[in-house]
């Protein structure tokens, strides 16, 4: 029986790899690709006046995108090709905690009978609010 669930387990957890690495890798691979190219200096120069607000570098738009219109995993692999201190990527997690995965999360609760504008004000407005505040407030302590 101990044999059979470290069995299972192992299986489990290298299909589980191989589901995360299939989103990982390529967008770790592309975002590293791009930050090559005039891509990123763009990107970055265009929402930099935006992202102070959350004490985060122009580059951080395309980690909170992915995360908002893909998923988490999505991020992740952006967060892993820009360099970024503890404090930011803790800012973009607790801004993607309240915001992740729009698209398909809010397919589903509109399935259920909820409001999807409701749904999107709540959950943006919360990771906006949140990633000000926190941004802010690491800004001073760091």
């Amino acid at each position: 029986m101990f044999l059979n669930s470290i069995k299972t387990g192992t299986v489990k957890g290298l299909e589980t790899t191989w589901m995360l690495g299939k989103v990982i890798i390529p967008v770790y691979l592309i975002v590293t690709v791009l930050e090559h190219t005039p891509v990123i200096d763009w990107i970055s120069n265009v929402f930099a006046p935006f992202m102070t607000f959350f004490n985060l570098p122009g580059e951080a738009a395309i980690i909170l995108v992915l995360g908002n219109v893909l998923n988490l995993y999505a991020a992740i692999g952006a967060i892993t090709a820009i360099s970024l201190t503890a404090m930011e990527v803790t800012i973009i997690a607790i801004m993607l905690s309240f915001s992740h995965s729009l698209i398909v999360e809010t397919a589903v609760t509109k399935k259920m009978g909820i409001s999807v504008k409701k749904v999107l004000f709540v959950r943006l407005g919360l990771a906006i609010i949140f990633g000000i505040v926190i941004g802010q407030l690491g800004g001073i302590i760091w």
